[in-house]
Order: C-alpha cells, then structure tokens, then sequence
C-alpha cells in the first residue's frame, strides 16, 4: 500500500510539472479552464456579499490603472475579458483571482497615495494570477494532505508506537517547512512579476517601495515573526523591490518612449 501511494504521488508531482514566470519549478496539477470556473464562482460570490463602491470617479481611476497593466500581460492573457470591480471596504487590500478579476478595496486607496502605489498593488495581484499562483497553492494542498495520508496508512499499517504525536509533528513541519515558505515565495515572486508589468504599463517603479513604507507605517506593527508567516516582512520586500529597481527603470524608460505614459489621476 505504502509503495503504491508513493508511486501515485510521484506520477501526480510529474505530471503536474510547470515553470513560473521567473523560471521557478512549479506543481500545477489542475486546467486552467478548472480554475478559471473556480476564480469566477468566487468573485460572483464576492459580489453578492460585500457592497460594492459605485463612485464613478474612483471606479474610472482603479479601471484605468487596471487597463493599463493589462494591456502588458502575455497574450493569453491580455485577451481576456477582464473584470474590475472596487469594493466598499476599509482594509488596505486587493486581489486578482484566475477568470480574469480583479478586486480592488476602498481602503487601499488611503495607502496607496497615487497611480504608481496602486499599480504596484494590482501589478502584484495580477502577477499571482499569471504565475498561477492559485493553481500551485490547490495543488500544493493537494499533495500535503495526500502525503500525511500517505504517512498515517504506513504508520498506522506498521502499528508504531507514539503515531498521534508523530502526524501531529508532520502536521506542524508540513505547515512551518512547507506551506509558510511557499506563500512567501509566492509573494515575493508577485512582487517581482507586478514590479515588471508596471514598469513596462510606464508607472514609476520607486512607487512599489513607496507603498510598502506607507503599509509599513500605516500598519500596527503586531506582526507574527517572518518564519511563521505566509507574508514577508515589508522591510524584507523593500529591499527586494530596490534590488531590482535598477532593471524596472529601463523598462519605464522604453515604455515612456513609446508613449506610455499613463495618466490615471
């Protein structure tokens, strides 16, 4: 039995094999068009619960930011028909999920103090969606409980003393060594991938770090320690953002002489 599962997990890890934009190895075992139906059945769901801001003038500012990042994603992409939608909401927050959505919440706009902050935000949340992001976290999931069914069958079938505390601690391992580092990675990855799409739509790019030191200031600094957190650290995303400043400024010098240049005020 035991050998069996494993068999079925190595050919699921195989078969579900792809590369992230950035050129990292991913797990992606389910269709785009499965994830499309799921991003899609999630955002009408959204639309139904939480009140959504009908202001034209704040809904025209989000939609111009967002058409203008769109206009630079891959192809598969960019011919999408993509749904933007601002949302009654105060948390400083936004979200972009597989179907073509975008969420975009009132108390964002209060953090982010300009077009260049903001795009930095949607960019970010657009990037997870063309990382598919999504994709790898389901499929990630997938694969830890199957593993820890995997281990409880084999325990359980060899009758091993202590085997409650022991999946307990695979558990705790699975969640701390796996699944925490992941979504960092993820965040980290969205950043790099947002700071590109907004350097290439022509915002300026030293606005990414503008944003995470007004979410730095405007947060209340009650943060878990990094290691246990799905998020990095603003500081540590600060830093990673400058380290690729130098690139995303040629990128919005090319976009400008092209005439991208975009005023979404």
């Amino acid at each position: 039995m035991k050998q069996i599962l494993l068999i079925v997990g190595i050919v699921l890890v195989i078969a579900g094999c792809k590369t992230s934009p950035t050129g990292r190895t991913q797990i992606a075992l389910y269709s785009d068009q499965k994830m499309n139906e799921m991003g899609s059945a999630s955002f009408e769901q959204m639309k139904k619960e939480q009140t959504i801001e009908d202001d034209p003038v704040t809904n025209a500012y989000v939609k111009c930011i967002a058409n203008h990042l769109i206009a630079e994603l891959p192809s598969n992409y960019a011919n999408q028909q993509w749904e933007v939608v601002v949302f009654k909401e105060s948390s400083a927050n936004a979200f972009a999920l597989p179907g073509g959505k975008i969420g975009v919440h009132t108390g964002l706009l209060k953090v982010a103090k300009n077009q260049h902050q903001l795009a930095a935000v949607m960019g970010h949340e657009v990037g997870h969606v063309i990382a598919e992001h999504s994709n790898e976290r389901v499929s990630q999931n997938s694969l830890l409980q199957f593993g820890l069914q995997a281990s409880s069958t084999a325990l359980q079938m060899g009758n091993v003393e202590y085997r409650n505390a022991i999946m307990q601690g695979l558990g705790l391992g699975a969640q701390y060594g796996v699944a925490l580092p992941f979504g960092r990675t993820h965040e980290s990855e969205a950043d790099v991938i947002g700071l590109e799409l907004m350097a290439k739509a022509g915002f300026e790019p030293e606005g990414s770090v503008a944003l995470w030191e007004n979410m730095e200031a405007a947060s209340s600094g009650n943060r878990p320690p990094e290691f246990m957190s799905t998020h990095p650290a603003p500081q540590s995303r600060i830093d990673n953002l400058s380290s690729k400043m130098g690139g995303a400024s040629q990128l919005k010098r090319a976009a400008w002489q092209l005439g991208k240049k975009p005023q979404c005020m």
